[in-house]
């Protein structure tokens, strides 16, 4: 009895641990994935702008040293906007990444844990902080993986359907019961 109640009990950690991880990582790569969608728009909307005045340059024949002259601004223009956009989102992954940025992030999606001083939640976020803050600089936030709204309801659901079902059924009562 007593070491499966330690058995549900180490679940209901792990699985807390987990949801955890997965939300405030979640938030993170979310805004870096925002910030490096911005990048890509700047670039391919100023890569369209450039293309769009050659065609126009090239469609009224304006002079060839003219639209030469569009088309190397655009390329040296985007080019340097590629350079300088890579070198803001390294900065935006270190930002996001320092452990300032991790506890906003775990302050944004726990609101209410946070307001209401859940000591549990704390010593969660206490145990995670550092091992999230790794495995995100290992990975980068580029390759890390999105995590699922579905993902986020199956784990959940594991905390409060599953792991009460087990208890129920690890209860004394339901020793030597024939239902499952």
């Amino acid at each position: 009895k007593r070491r499966i109640d330690n058995v549900i009990t180490n679940l209901h950690d792990s699985v807390h641990l987990l949801l955890m991880h997965a939300v405030v990582a979640e938030d993170v790569r979310a805004r870096y994935s925002k910030r490096q969608w911005e990048n890509r728009m700047q670039e391919v909307s100023s890569l369209v702008l450039g293309v769009g005045l050659s065609a126009l340059g090239i469609h009224f024949d304006v002079p060839l040293q003219f639209t030469g002259g569009v088309v190397a601004a655009t390329v040296i223009g985007v080019g340097g906007m590629h350079w300088f956009n890579s070198s803001k989102l390294k900065d935006a992954e270190e930002q996001l990444t320092s452990i300032e940025e991790l506890s906003a992030s775990f302050q944004r999606t726990h609101p209410q844990e946070v307001s209401e001083a859940d000591e549990f939640y704390s010593a969660i976020w206490a145990r995670i902080r550092d091992p999230l803050r790794l495995s995100l600089w290992r990975s980068g936030l580029s390759d890390f993986p999105a995590v699922s709204k579905s993902d986020v309801a199956k784990l959940q659901n594991i905390l409060d359907e599953e792991i009460p079902r087990l208890r129920r059924l690890a209860s004394p009562s339901h020793h030597g019961s024939k239902h499952m």
